[in-house]
């Protein structure tokens, strides 16, 4: 039996924000893996060492969490007024698929540094010392982020003493803008609140009748009162991932809300797009201890947001959320907003398990209907290790 020898492909393993992904120019990667299809989705699969039936992604360059099992495709914008185009692939870890349903926020904060550092961004437009306006086309939603990305002496700057909660170390700050952040997603009509509703009464079989703003905004989200689910707000990640009866709980309410939200035409679609949508609960300020022992009071933050990421209790908060937050608690009436106190909000500092987040967002209402200009947040990054990917090349 003869077997095939491994293959070498450039790659950059990155963090971003709260995530890490392995980043790839659309150029380098295998011909057969340069367009949409199975070819790609294997290959991608094969990197991060999926399915894996242990769920430990051993074999590969993921972390056996949804925050590590990440894939980034980057080439030269074909958008006027763009610099790079952005694709990211929401690698499952125990089933054979790629979720290219969403954005990850996160990996955002990553996309213009890699795309600098790659020479995928005219050299003209980059400056020797000060910040980089980085124009990315967001190809999995349609939209456009801006990263303000910092330089020194002609190299993209990493260290600094920003500090993001649910990292361990200070690094250079990069603020992101997310324009026109309401996502267009099929079946939704691109609104921002798909139901034409700010709240909703979502029926969930075993559950009841659960108060639940669904929202299209970063990433479409389903949003419920911690309470009405028998949660403080101020939980930590063992609390919901070590109860396989919540988690089986959460997931009806999203695949209900991915239902009413028009994501999906039936229920067993959900098991299929497991990145999109996000559930979240929010809950009025209350302190609690982080996942890093850092106590956080109530009066430090505006409310309290846990998210859902693959099925399980995200350790800090998606970046998508994060804009998904901040849209919604800008809107007068939805339950993020009267979390936070009600009112007009341009910004929320929300507290969730690794600590604290600030987002703003611009919101304006015009024949009653509301619409945001953008939502902007500072995030992190850092490239992690550089050089190549190896995998079987019968792997896809």
């Amino acid at each position: 039996m003869s077997y095939q020898p491994q293959i070498k492909i450039p790659a950059t393993y990155m963090r971003g924000g709260t995530s890490k992904g392995v980043f790839f120019r659309l150029q380098d990667l295998p011909s057969s893996a340069q367009v949409p299809g199975a070819a790609r989705d294997a290959l991608l699969l094969r990197v991060i060492g999926s399915p894996d039936p242990y769920g430990k992604q051993i074999d590969g360059m993921g972390g056996a969490t949804s925050s590590t099992s990440k894939t980034v495709i980057l080439a030269k914008s074909s958008k006027p007024e763009h610099d790079v185009d952005y694709l990211f692939g929401q690698v499952s870890i125990d089933k054979p698929f790629v979720d290219w349903s969403g954005n990850c926020g996160n990996l955002s904060a990553a996309v213009g540094s890699f795309a600098i550092a790659s020479g995928l961004v005219d050299a003209a437009r980059v400056p020797e010392n000060g910040i980089a306006t980085v124009r990315i086309w967001q190809a999995n939603i349609g939209k456009t982020i801006i990263a303000h990305v910092p330089m020194t002496n002609g190299e993209v700057q990493e260290t600094g003493d920003f500090e993001l909660d649910g990292v361990t170390f200070p690094a250079a700050e990069v603020k992101l803008e997310f324009l026109d952040p309401a996502a267009e997603e099929e079946g939704g009509g691109g609104a921002m609140f798909p139901t034409g509703n700010l709240v909703d009464d979502l029926d969930v079989p075993g559950i009841g009748v659960l108060k639940a703003t669904m929202i299209n905004a970063g990433i479409p989200t389903i949003f419920v009162d911690a309470d009405a689910i028998g949660y403080t707000g101020t939980e930590l990640q063992d609390a919901i991932n070590g109860d396989p009866a919540a988690l089986a709980r959460f997931e009806t309410i999203r695949a209900h809300g991915a239902l009413r939200m028009g994501l999906i035409s039936r229920l067993d679609e959900a098991a299929k797009r497991q990145h999109t949508p996000k559930v979240a609960f929010v809950a009025r300020p209350a302190g609690y201890v982080s996942s890093s022992g850092k106590r956080v009071e109530a009066g430090d933050i505006d409310l309290l947001v846990r998210a859902m990421s693959m099925g399980k209790l995200h350790h800090a908060m998606m970046g998508t959320a994060a804009v998904a937050i901040g849209t919604a608690a800008a809107i007068p009436g939805t339950l993020v907003n009267l979390a936070a106190g009600g009112g007009e909000k341009a910004s929320v500092r929300f507290g969730h398990p690794s600590g604290t987040l600030m987002v703003g967002a611009e919101a304006v209402q015009a024949g009653g209907d509301w619409s945001v200009t953008r939502a902007i947040m500072s995030r992190s990054a850092r490239v992690l290790m550089e050089g190549t990917v190896r995998v079987p090349g019968d792997a896809f």
